[in-house]
């Protein structure tokens, strides 16, 4: 019988040479799409290489027994004789779903976790021997754990004990309860702002001992809270329902240096003798109250003291004379009229001065002795007046800096009639605003 000879098996089993010219005038007859569709449907397997082989050694067929085949059993067959030969290629290995795990090790996958505290991205992080948990609803990130505006009636459980910042403003907190902040000893700060909050535990806050910062504002509390931390900083505490300081309400609190209680029903008669016994403040707000007079026993390490929005009616002599380290005195929203002579006197290193939006009808006395006064508000008062020696000494160099802010609009001035030496110690005529009379 004829011997058919087959020779450099290409990829898929696709023969080069010649099988006899009645089954190449068959091949074409079938058209190359069937070919072009075999190939596809092995190329998975990838190259077989070019392979000598003599078939004459292995399968003998007669050219009747070649034409009775079919032409993809041809072509599998020759698939069958290049893996029983020694073929260099290797079989395919499916790379599939559920084996991709298995490419590396889980400890790699921590490589594309990026640790903003150290930097690289590539940095493989260490596996925590417990895992820290996040409160249901609340975000972990940083040490920052963010758990506002998730309508809460308490504090969460499961905070981590690393916490840094808690968030925890614009809920329905009621109440803090004793191991509420169980803990977490490293808290800086604390939100507790816009909740309606009116009970706190005695013993809440004794695990936070390097608490720094407390925002307590938009409550329901009558009372300061009991028993702060003694590293507190800073307080909030406005827009309560504050009526009274007790004495030793801030007792032990040496470091603390900003107190904003402003918003609350407090009259001057609610703050108790010794109140603020022990504090060194540099700021302390108690605006929008009930406040008639300056309070006498405030700090007298302020720096900034803002009375804006009460009812004091006037500036007696010394009222500001425990007070001789402010730089910034807000008395602005209220129903001053007078302000006694020499009042000022006691505040030789005032920068800043808001008397605006009150009943005066001049401007107050002792303006050109403060050597250090640059900005003064008085705004939409009833002065009518401005003498030459108002605002500046009489001598020259007396006063260490110039004003850059005077405020002078919204009374009843013709602005034509006041001398322009009047501001002679006014850095630039653009500080001066007169504007309209709006009254």
């Amino acid at each position: 019988m004829p011997t058919v000879i087959m020779k450099h098996i290409l990829p898929c089993g696709r023969a080069r040479g010649s099988v006899g010219a009645e089954h190449g005038d068959r091949n074409r007859r079938n058209g190359s799409a069937q070919v072009k569709s075999q190939e596809q449907g092995c190329s998975y397997g990838g190259p077989c290489g070019a392979v000598m082989v003599n078939l004459s050694a292995v399968i003998r067929v007669s050219l009747l027994s070649v034409a009775m085949l079919p032409h993809s059993a041809l072509l599998l067959l020759l698939c069958v004789t290049c893996l029983l030969t020694s073929c260099p290629a290797l079989p395919f290995e499916q790379k599939g779903f559920w084996d991709f795990g298995m490419d590396s090790d889980i400890g790699d996958l921590m490589k594309m976790m990026r640790d903003e505290g150290e930097g690289s991205a590539m940095e493989e992080l260490p596996h925590p021997k417990h895992e820290p948990t996040c409160p249901f609803g609340c975000q972990c990130h940083l040490r920052v754990v963010q758990c506002s505006d998730l309508r809460l009636t308490a504090v969460p459980y499961d905070i981590p004990t690393d916490t840094r910042l808690l968030d925890l403003q614009n809920n329905y907190i009621t109440e803090l309860r004793e191991n509420d902040f169980k803990g977490l000893s490293n808290l800086y700060a604390l939100v507790l702002r816009n909740n309606q909050i009116s009970r706190v535990h005695p013993r809440a806050f004794a695990p936070l001992q390097r608490m720094q910062k407390l925002y307590f504002s938009h409550n329901h509390l009558t009372s300061v809270p009991k028993n702060l931390p003694t590293s507190l900083e800073e307080l909030r505490i406005h827009d309560n329902r504050i009526r009274k300081v007790p004495e030793g309400a801030f007792a032990n609190l040496r470091n603390m240096n900003c107190i904003e209680m402003g918003g609350n029903p407090l009259q001057n008669s609610g703050f108790e003798p010794g109140a603020f016994k022990g504090l060194r403040l540099s700021y302390l707000r108690i605006s929008e109250a009930k406040l008639t007079g300056v309070p006498t026993d405030l700090p007298e390490s302020l720096h900034e003291l803002h009375l804006d929005h009460n009812q004091i009616q006037a500036i007696e002599l010394e009222d500001l004379s425990r007070y001789t380290n402010l730089y910034r005195l807000g008395l602005g929203y209220n129903h001053v009229r007078n302000i006694e002579a020499g009042s000022l006197h006691y505040l030789p290193y005032l920068r800043e001065l808001h008397l605006d939006n009150n009943r005066l009808n001049g401007v107050p006395a002792g303006l050109p002795e403060m050597k250090y006064l640059q900005v003064v508000y008085l705004h939409a008062n009833n002065i009518s007046r401005i003498d030459i020696n108002d605002f500046c000494p009489l001598g020259f160099g007396m006063k260490r800096t110039f004003y850059n802010g005077i405020s002078l609009f919204s009374n009843p001035i013709n602005y034509w009639e006041v001398q322009p030496a009047t501001f002679r110690c006014v850095s630039d005529s653009l500080a001066i605003q007169f504007g309209n009379n709006r009254k």
